[in-house]
């Protein structure tokens, strides 16, 4: 019997331990020891392992916000890590808005934390009560619910990262999603609305594709990106539906915190100037301990916007589209291809639609896809014509003129994914030590051969530089493996604007 009571009470005291922490009290880590390690010092140096191969983040953006991973450490940690290195350092934040969706609990609104500070093995942050309390008081959609906070994990993984980046750790204010209902959500996006700004960061907490094989979590996980850095709230949530209707096998959801990117692109739509990138794609399947048969996508996404202080021989760094007119080149690209499909010449495009900057006379590609796979790409490095025109010719060259395909037919039609990549002035470097992967493509000339790869495609392919050059050398330019050591090879650079349906 006292055996009996002893394991009850073992029991049991984990329990009292999670749910015990009544209000007043600081929330104690409840996945240290199983998400992550429990010691200070070993969690140190497994953070540090991560961040030391990491991009640092670069001059000249302010970080508005990014999403980041929330498993395992030994599974997502360094995709987790590759999303905060794209924050400076030093960076000077009043609060980290941390968001998360609810794993435990089902609720409408979201839940904020305000009974007390947060703590890791790393030591205690603190939480900005004051400011949960006013997001409580002026918006009926955000609750105090702990019971929620107590056992989530979401959240809590992102703090020893918080702890270990930043040199001035930032209030936070901790916040849990309970509903998939989108009109809630867009409400919960309008109560942040005014923190939105260069003096808070917005730290969104989750995982992508859950179970599917490893290729199918690549080809998904892609699309969820995708939808996400175009910045479109109504065409993520329909490639969310559609992701998650597709059939594809073992597929349990396409992102599970999508509420809250939901709310991310809800904030991102009211600001001017925001750009979202990709910063790393990894999943579980990469990972030593990961099996390739079930597993769950990570991707670090970063929104920023460039300072607008720059020297105008830099103007192409600066590089945006909005929303409207990246919907007018994509629909120029769709009705070219449907037009040539039908035998007929594209109709004309609203001169309204046609803005000065894609009147401009800009090389780009257009890259066509089929459930992930390359399905036809061509396009140009300067032009005289108009952007606008550049991409309609080019669709039709991706989806008939790539000499590596059949040409595209109407049954193939409908399954196709569009991606235009708006491409900036080359350079000439002298090192490979100039090369950023996943910010410059790279162009190899040698003689009368050459061949080019988009940025995107390093990042996409999880390459390094040298990797990045021997695939460039011998798939795209004809010279080998290790023809761009040449002498004679010479090796150029640029930056592209990438969006995509």
């Amino acid at each position: 019997m006292k055996t009996v009571c002893l394991i009850l009470i073992m029991l049991i005291m984990p329990l009292m331990n999670i749910f015990g922490q009544g209000a007043g009290r600081d929330r104690q880590p409840v996945v240290a020891g199983s998400f992550y390690p429990a010691g200070a010092d070993r969690l140190r140096s497994e953070l540090a392992g991560y961040f030391a191969s990491c991009k640092k983040a670069g001059s000249g953006v302010s970080v508005r916000a990014i999403i980041v991973p929330h498993a395992g450490y030994v599974f997502s940690g360094h995709t987790a890590a590759a999303g905060f290195a794209a924050v400076p350092a030093d960076a000077s934040y009043e609060n980290i808005f941390l968001i998360g969706v609810s794993h435990r609990y089902a609720f409408e609104g979201a839940a904020v934390y305000t009974s007390g500070d947060l703590v890791t093995p790393l030591g205690t942050l603190k939480v900005n009560k004051e400011l949960g309390e006013k997001l409580k008081s002026t918006n009926k959609w955000f609750i105090e619910k702990d019971v929620a906070h107590i056992p989530e994990h979401s959240l809590e993984v992102e703090l020893p990262f918080i702890q270990y980046h930043f040199k001035n750790v930032p209030k936070i204010v901790p916040v849990l999603i309970g509903t998939h209902n989108t009109s809630i959500i867009k409400a919960v996006a309008s109560g942040l609305q005014p923190w939105f700004n260069s003096r808070n960061l917005f730290v969104i907490s989750s995982d992508f594709s859950h179970y599917p094989s490893y290729d199918n979590a690549r080809r998904v996980d892609r699309l969820s990106s995708d939808a996400i850095v175009n910045g479109d709230p109504e065409g993520f949530l329909k490639t969310i539906r559609k992701i998650e209707s597709s059939g594809t096998e073992n597929l349990a959801t396409a992102m599970c915190g999508w509420p809250a990117g939901l709310v991310l692109l809800y904030l991102a739509e009211k600001s001017e100037g925001i750009v979202m990138r990709n910063v790393e794609y990894s999943n579980s399947g990469d990972s030593p301990r990961g099996a390739r048969d079930e597993v769950v996508g990570y991707n670090a996404i970063v929104a920023e916007m460039k300072q607008q202080e720059q020297p105008a021989a830099d103007a192409s760094e600066a590089f945006t589209l909005t929303a409207g007119e990246k919907a007018t080149l994509l629909t120029i690209a769709r009705e070219a291809i449907t037009a040539h499909l039908n035998g007929l010449k594209p109709g004309p495009v609203p001169q309204a639609k046609l803005t000065p900057r894609l009147k401009e006379p800009l090389g780009a590609f257009v890259t066509l896809t089929k459930e992930g796979d390359l399905r036809g790409c061509i396009g140009r490095f300067t032009s005289p014509d108009p952007l606008w025109k550049v991409i309609g010719n080019m669709a039709v060259e991706a989806a008939f003129g790539d000499p590596r395909f059949p040409v595209l037919s109407k049954s193939e039609y409908p399954s196709i994914h569009i991606e235009i990549s708006v491409l900036g002035p080359m350079k000439k470097i002298n090192s490979i030590s100039e090369i950023e992967t996943g910010k410059h493509g790279i162009y190899l000339k040698k003689g009368f051969r050459s061949g080019t790869l988009l940025p995107q495609v390093a990042v996409e392919r999880g390459w390094n530089t040298e990797q990045f050059l021997g695939y460039c050398a011998r798939d795209k330019a004809g010279i080998g493996w290790d023809g761009w050591k040449d002498k004679d090879t010479e090796i150029f650079v640029y930056e592209a604007y990438v969006f995509g349906e």
